[in-house]
């Protein structure tokens, strides 16, 4: 049963983000390369080769995104550490990407980077559970928080993690 679709997808755009930067990286190289063309007296052979290097760098952190939203699509867990600076710096990538190309391309290459952006986002935001944990077990169910069922005040303070609790004394009479 698919819970969370948002990553599913974010997963899905982002592969083929990585293989849709790679080809137009590796056609202009090819092209540049093809053409014998250069600009402002720049070896064509160095355009060529550091077009092909920055499509296979950007694919891979493309398909690195991607694989780190998969994960948390299978696992249902929110994206922590490493994973989840790494979806922000994608969402980054993909509000300047989309500034540029606004300018630069039209407002269709900016209409998708805008939704790319925003399934990013949704994806940082909609998986709220502490990481390690499943989204479900940070929505309170269990008790041990503050206001938890077991009476304690939370970890760190009285009748904290490991500690037992006790039942409330029962009232005496006068």
């Amino acid at each position: 049963m698919v819970r969370r679709p948002v990553a599913w997808i974010v997963a899905l755009v982002l592969f083929a983000e990585a293989l849709g930067v790679l080809a137009v990286n590796w056609f202009l190289g090819v092209v540049v390369d093809r053409q014998d063309m250069s600009l402002a007296s720049l070896d064509p052979d160095v355009m060529s080769v550091s077009s092909k290097a920055g499509g296979v760098v950007f694919g891979l952190y493309f398909a690195l995104c991607g694989l780190v939203s998969l994960l948390v699509a299978v696992r249902d867990r929110a994206p922590a550490g490493f994973g989840k600076v790494l979806l922000i710096s994608a969402a980054v990538v993909h509000a300047l990407l989309g500034a540029f190309a606004w300018g630069l391309v039209g407002w269709t290459a900016f209409l998708l980077m805008a939704v790319v952006l925003a399934l990013v986002v949704l994806l940082l935001m909609t998986h709220d559970g502490r990481p390690g944990e499943p989204a479900d077990a940070a929505a309170g169910t269990a008790g041990g928080g503050p206001g938890g069922t077991d009476g304690s005040a939370g970890p760190g303070g009285p009748g904290g993690p490991g500690t037992p609790v006790s039942p409330p004394a029962a009232p005496t009479a006068p």
